[in-house]
């Protein structure tokens, strides 16, 4: 039975993955500091008896090395993740992303583990001029700190594969929808739409190509993975992996899916320009030839996973005040 310790275990990605870890019959280690993460994303959790929940910090070493103690295999995905505002911050990504990652590495060495898998970010590959954009495409200039920082992250993992012999599987992916959402553009449209149902603020002009992926697609393409075990035979003892559905949509369709929902028509104010905000790609779509050869497929669309997002939301708005 693998018993698993995850980094973040209380948001929105990493609460899911808990739940679907026990499911599995795994033991499972959240570990925390509730910057973001929710206590009631681990509502069914905690009745579990093959779980334990850790508060504590990443940039913690001492804590956090204690706190794997038993574990066989990280999952990776605690992560500051916004993008928008990084330059506000300059050093919380470098902080939150890259130093705790070194942090975790040491803590499984530490500990004798060599098993992870590392929630990055299809952000490291910038404005690039390949699309849809394979995990193999040259990297251009580096647009986001939050983009830098994960792939900083991905560089000492890999150098820990390589130097002590760890196996890791490495996710780049695309924004991901579904229950348990707190963060992104559908929250921010809903909440504003809650708050002013006749009109929407969008930053850029709407044109922006975006595509999404189901959090129920992404985890089973993690597991997937992980299951097949294959990074220990890889070159360098790295896989890495693409995650994302097979198009692409603009946010101006995501509007509409969403004002649907709603039963709302509101006047629609842009705010210009082909980027929301420094770091905003106007153009993300990605390659996933490679995981999809393995067996996987996402199951759910774009707006399926936009329609789902909303009708969460609608029926758990405690979340809106938990994130101000």
């Amino acid at each position: 039975m693998m018993r698993a310790f995850v980094t973040g275990g209380a948001g929105f990605i990493g609460s899911s993955l808990v739940d679907r870890l026990l499911a599995d019959g795994c033991e499972v280690v959240a570990w925390d500091n509730f910057s973001t993460g929710q206590e009631r994303f681990l509502a069914q959790a905690k009745r579990h008896p093959a779980f334990q929940l850790v508060c504590g910090d990443n940039l913690d070493p001492t804590a956090l090395t204690q706190a794997m103690a038993d574990c066989d295999f990280v999952f990776h995905f605690a992560a500051h993740a916004d993008v928008r505002f990084g330059l506000t911050h300059p050093d919380r990504d470098l902080r939150q992303n890259t130093i705790a990652t070194l942090n975790v590495l040491e803590a499984m060495r530490a500990n004798g583990i060599q098993r992870i898998a590392f929630a990055s970010t299809g952000s490291v590959y910038g404005e690039t001029d390949i699309i849809p954009t394979p995990e193999n495409a040259p990297f251009p200039v580096q647009t986001s700190l939050h983009g830098a920082s994960k792939l900083a992250g991905e560089g000492l993992i890999s150098a820990y594969c390589e130097g002590f012999g760890f196996e890791a599987s490495i996710f780049r992916f695309v924004s991901i929808l579904g229950e348990r959402y707190a963060h992104g553009h559908v929250f921010d449209f809903y909440k504003q739409l809650l708050a002013h149902p006749d009109y929407l603020d969008v930053l850029g002009d709407g044109s922006q190509r975006k595509s999404y992926l189901y959090i129920g697609d992404y985890l089973e393409a993690v597991l997937h993975v992980v299951r097949a075990g294959t990074a220990g035979e890889a070159k360098h003892r790295t896989q890495i992996y693409n995650l994302g559905t097979f198009d692409y949509c603009q946010v101006k369709n995501s509007i509409v899916w969403i004002c649907e929902r709603l039963g709302l028509k509101p006047e629609l104010r842009f705010s210009g320009g082909k980027r929301g905000w420094v770091g905003d790609s106007p153009f993300i779509f990605l390659d996933t030839a490679k995981i999809r050869a393995t067996g996987w497929q996402p199951m759910l669309s774009i707006q399926q996973s936009v329609v789902r997002t909303v009708e969460w939301l609608m029926e758990n708005q405690w979340v809106l005040a938990a994130r101000e």
